[in-house]
Order: structure tokens, then sequence, then C-alpha cells
């Protein structure tokens, strides 16, 4: 349990410019004391103490304003940067060296029995405010861009963004660090809007000149 400890610390000093001290860190990280609350609930959880582990989850969650529910299953080095409103579902499972940011949501999209949540593999980055619905993967290595809404299997080595989430790179590059630029996302729905716009350009182009009286034949074999 200690190296564990010294493990979700260490990630931060790795993951957080703004990290400074291990005092720092151990009394002010917000995401940090969500996850050793969850380790805790978790630990209870798989002794089918229930109530404990709940009462435990509801806790942190009033004092970080992190939602982890304790029968998620959480790799190693799990990084919460910031963390206010990120909820973890239930049956989601999270692999090894995952960082998310403030506002995620790895949830579910209905009533449905049995494995609802996301499954996140090694190496993901989800951006801020991003939402990862349903019993769906996202592969090793890649990104979720912020205020995404994933609904749909992500696969390796992938940037996904916007609503719905759409896969913009896959295998595009090698992924080494995980590290994103927040600020110039590609926009996959922007792009579809401006070839539209274009389209309409030209169609209202077309039709001035049908309404010239020019000759308008070349237009109907179009």
């Amino acid at each position: 349990m200690l190296k564990r400890m010294k493990e979700d610390i260490e990630v931060i000093f790795e993951q957080d410019p703004a990290a400074r001290t291990y005092i720092e860190v151990i009394l002010t990280y917000s995401g940090l004391h969500a996850i050793w609350a969850y380790r805790v609930a978790h630990a209870f959880y798989k002794r089918r103490f229930f109530f404990i582990a709940r009462a435990i989850s509801q806790i942190s969650r009033f004092f970080t304003g992190i939602e982890i529910h304790p029968g998620a299953k959480i790799g190693r080095r799990f990084f919460i940067d910031h963390g206010m409103g990120v909820v973890v579902g239930e049956t989601c499972e999270i692999g090894d060296n995952v960082t998310i940011y403030q506002g995620v949501t790895l949830g579910g999209t209905g009533k449905e029995k049995g494995k609802r949540h996301p499954t996140i593999k090694d190496n993901v980055l989800i951006a801020t405010g991003a939402k990862v619905l349903g019993s769906i993967t996202v592969g090793e290595n890649s990104k979720v861009g912020a205020g995404s809404v994933v609904l749909k299997e992500v696969p390796p080595n992938s940037t996904v963004v916007g609503i719905p989430g759409k896969v913009v790179i896959q295998n595009g590059i090698k992924v080494a660090q995980r590290d994103l630029d927040h600020c110039n996302l590609p926009d996959p729905v922007a792009d579809k809007l401006r070839v539209m716009e274009l389209e309409i350009q030209q169609l209202k182009e077309q039709l001035k000149d049908v309404k010239e009286g020019k000759d308008s034949n070349d237009y109907l074999s179009l």
C-alpha cells in the first residue's frame, strides 16, 4: 500500500509542473485524496461491505468534488488533475498511467445491467469536460479532446474530438508522452460546416446566373 501511495504522489510531480513539495501535494491535491479514498473504499467493496464502501466514497465526494464509485477498477499511476466534477461509474475499468482532467464523466447511457461503463486502457488522456459513455473501450495511448462526447469504440493510438466524438488521428504519430494541445484541437464539425458553406455559396451564384437569363443547361447537367 505504501508503494502504491508513493506512486500516486510521484505521478503528480511528473504530470503537474505546479507541484513543488511532497507536503504540498499530500495536503492540497484533491485528486490524490479522492484516489486514496477510493482505494480504501474499493477494499471494503471487494469484501462486500457495500454500505461502508459507498459511505467512504460519498464522504470523499463531499470534500473533493470527485465521485469514484468503489466498484470501479483503477490501475496504477492514475492522475486526476484539479478534478472538480469528475465522475467514475461502478463498472468502469481504468488501466495504468491514465490522466483525466476536471469535469470528465466515465458514465453509463441508461439503466442497463452488467457492464455499462467504459473501459479505459493504458496511457490514455481524457481532457477537460469530456464524456465517455457506455460499455465501450478507449484503446491504449489514445487522447480524448476537451468537451468531447464519446459513444463508440476508440482504437488504440487515436485522438478523438467532437460531439459525438470522432477519430481524427490514428497512428499518425508515435505517442511518447501524454500531452495534448487543448487550445488547437481538430474540429470535424466545423470543417464540415465550412464545406457546406462553400457549396451553398456556389449554389447562390448559380441561381443568380439563372435569374439574370444566362443559360442554365450547364447546371442541369451537374
